[in-house]
């Protein structure tokens, strides 16, 4: 399967959620290019964007376990090339 560029934007809104989220980035980061945490105190969140290089089917595959953690907001954009 062929290699896309996709971007994976996080909103962490529960913070006892980062150490897992964390592992998962880290389970995924041979598909990681590259990776930007805002922590925004002010609203009490967190933006995490990550830039992947990847099948689809792992794009989805880590989009899946995020998407099941409570305080979570995940959504990709995937490049049409």
């Amino acid at each position: 399967m062929e290699n896309k560029i996709s971007v994976v934007n996080i909103i962490v809104e529960d913070a006892k959620n980062v150490d897992k989220i964390n592992s998962l980035l880290h389970e995924f980061s041979k598909y990681i290019i590259g990776r930007l945490g805002i922590p925004y105190s002010k609203k009490d969140v967190c933006v995490i964007c990550a830039v992947m290089d990847a099948p689809a089917t792992e794009v989805s595959s880590l989009l899946g376990k995020l998407g099941m953690l409570s305080g979570v907001t995940v959504k990709t954009i995937t490049a049409k090339v």
